[in-house]
């Protein structure tokens, strides 16, 4: 039947006009796929403690003694005859607004700007005037990111390797959604008092590159989302284009089949 025909072919034209363009949803969408790209990794940079890290500082030694003086809040295990037994510290060492913990017997201590190696050889350095061959092991307790937006789990996570990427961190938070702006992420990073914002482009190879591609402690990534995707998918008229075309499609089968 000619206007079932006709009838089909608007429907089918009106589709084609609400579909939009194809959005990129592939990271690093500029790098060759039959090409090996290396390039030196220049941009990785160990995290230094701020004001309001929280560390882990446990002391191993061959005194207990000093094992129990210097782990605060802790006490031998019972039955216990390993005098070096690793200790390890409960709530941590909180670091004040002025960059310093306060260390059982040393007092206050200044560990701010500090990787976590140099505080552990200034900590080592300091407790030898108090005990002999000690072992000191100097971690964040704290050390997360925050992902949000447009992503399948947005949360904080607590990072035990101290070392994470953008990459990583979207891995933790179940990748972004279909409507998430690749080309437009936002890195919030708050460093020595100093609070930064930087958009970077997953679909360009060089953000590899980029100060912002290792994350810090505490550095929030908010994924944009696209809107106008978000409304096309909600207009009533894309909503309801596939049942139109099916009810069209089963009439023009059934007329054709009435005429045979």
């Amino acid at each position: 039947m000619p206007s079932i025909k006709h009838f089909l072919f608007l429907v089918l034209f009106v589709l084609s006009c609400s579909c939009k363009s194809s959005r990129n949803l592939v990271y690093f969408s500029d790098l060759q796929s039959t090409a090996i790209s290396q390039t030196p990794i220049e941009n990785s940079t160990e995290p230094k403690i701020q004001t309001n890290d929280l560390l882990s500082i446990s002391l191993s030694s061959l005194n207990p003694e000093s094992n129990i003086l210097f782990n605060s809040g802790m006490l031998l295990p019972a039955n216990n005859n390993n005098s070096s037994s690793l200790y390890k510290v409960n709530e941590g060492y909180l670091v004040d607004k002025n960059g310093e913990i306060n260390f059982p017997v040393m007092g206050k201590v200044q560990l701010a700007n500090l990787t976590i190696e140099e505080a552990t050889e200034k900590m080592t350095t300091l407790i030898k005037k108090y005990v002999k061959n000690p072992i000191v092991n100097v971690r964040f307790i704290n050390f997360k990111v925050t992902v949000i937006g447009e992503v399948n789990r947005p949360s904080s996570f607590t990072i035990s390797s101290e070392r994470i990427n953008i990459l990583e961190a979207l891995g933790l938070a179940g990748d972004m959604t279909a409507y998430g702006r690749r080309e437009n992420v936002l890195v919030i990073r708050e460093k020595n008092g100093v609070r930064t914002a930087a958009r970077i482009n997953l679909n360009n190879k060089e953000v590899l590159n980029s100060p912002f591609f290792y994350l810090q402690q505490n550095d929030i990534l908010y994924v944009e989302p696209d809107n106008k995707e978000k409304l096309s998918q909600t207009n009533l008229v894309n909503r309801y284009i596939p049942i139109f075309v099916a009810t069209i499609t089963a009439l023009a089968i059934f007329f054709g089949n009435a005429r045979k």
